[in-house]
């Protein structure tokens, strides 16, 4: 076992630091992780830079992990050493009302591996309860079993919002979720898709993903050219954003009695339209991470290739160069960066 291991902390404001310090000790109920690549989500930018809501600083970031198991505790029978897994970073109680009715993503006692929680995965090794630990399977190389987490966000909002097949479904945002969203929706098998973004580079990669129609989303017409696009009214609204003006535009696009998804998390409480929501029985939808189902899909859909590794993963760092990854991820220029110890 090492002696020491390094672990990145957000310290403070626009402060990322690797640090050195002693491995922790697996209990009984959790296992000890070499890790292979972490994901540097959008949620650690926005820590870092001040802008999530829930997220407080000091914190351990590294919540999007995959690694290999290195030791279990004497009650875990789920893993063993060897297996490739990725973390399911959602810590629930198990007892809470949403708990036992198997909305654990829900759980009134929540904790959250990799934001606020006492550990996370961008470090060399980590520990954490088994339970919370999906074996990769063997066709899966690293940079697809990176993508497992941040593509079930999407899932479970494709999920919870559909089904989307024959829909005409609007995303809103081309960022990592925003992309992904965009495969959920093909997967699904939505008539008609069109995004939005205000940078042109995000667009096209989208268009070459599979999107019907992409407009920028700084247009002032950008509700009337979805619509236009869509040739329709949309079914679904996808926001990847969450900001007062894409909610705004979401619905404006939506049909009546249409959903509007806030997949991406808000910097802050937004103001809705509530007359249009109400007069046009729109429904704004919260999706909140994910369940174990959407792990499983997610894991399909990247067998399948409905997602490409090669497109999403655009840029890899080593853990000593967190603050270069931190940074890349902030620029808008890249999609998903990865960190390898």
């Amino acid at each position: 076992m090492m002696n020491s291991i390094r672990r990145v902390i957000v310290r403070a404001l626009d402060t990322v630091e690797v640090r050195t310090e002693t491995p922790a000790q697996p209990a009984a109920d959790e296992a000890r992780v070499q890790t292979v690549t972490i994901g540097v989500c959008g949620s650690d930018t926005h820590a870092l830079h001040g802008t999530h809501p829930l997220i407080p600083i000091p914190y351990y970031p590294g919540h999007e992990v995959t690694g290999r198991v290195i030791e279990v505790g004497a009650e875990v029978e789920s893993v063993q050493p060897g297996d490739r897994v990725t973390v399911e970073p959602t810590l629930p109680c198990w007892e809470c009302k949403q708990c036992r009715q198997g909305q654990e993503n829900l759980c009134e006692n929540l904790q959250f591996f990799g934001c606020g929680y006492e550990q996370g995965g961008m470090a060399d090794e980590f520990v954490v309860r088994a339970d919370r630990l999906h074996v990769i399977p063997d066709d899966l190389d690293d940079r697809a079993a990176a993508l497992i987490e941040p593509l079930a966000t999407p899932v479970h909002a494709g999920r919870i919002c559909g089904p989307l097949q024959d829909k005409a479904v609007a995303v809103l945002g081309c960022g990592t979720i925003g992309l992904l969203m965009l495969a959920v929706a093909r997967y699904q098998g939505a008539r008609r898709i069109v995004v939005t973004d205000p940078l042109a580079a995000k667009r096209d990669v989208a268009l070459a993903q599979g999107a019907d129609a992409a407009v920028d989303a700084t247009h002032p017409e950008v509700v009337t050219q979805v619509r236009s696009a869509l040739g329709e009214s949309a079914d679904v609204v996808f926001d990847c954003v969450a900001a007062e003006a894409t909610i705004a535009a979401g619905v404006a696009m939506a049909t009546k009695g249409g959903t509007v998804a806030i997949v991406g998390v808000p910097a802050k409480d937004v103001m809705v339209p509530v007359v249009a929501v109400q007069d046009n029985q729109i429904r704004i939808q919260g999706c909140a991470t994910y369940l174990p189902e959407d792990y499983a899909t997610a894991i399909e859909m990247l067998q399948s290739g409905a997602v490409d590794p090669d497109v999403m993963v655009t840029s890899e760092y080593p853990l000593a160069e967190a603050s270069a990854a931190f940074a890349a991820s902030s620029s808008g220029a890249e999609i998903k960066v990865l960190i390898r110890p």
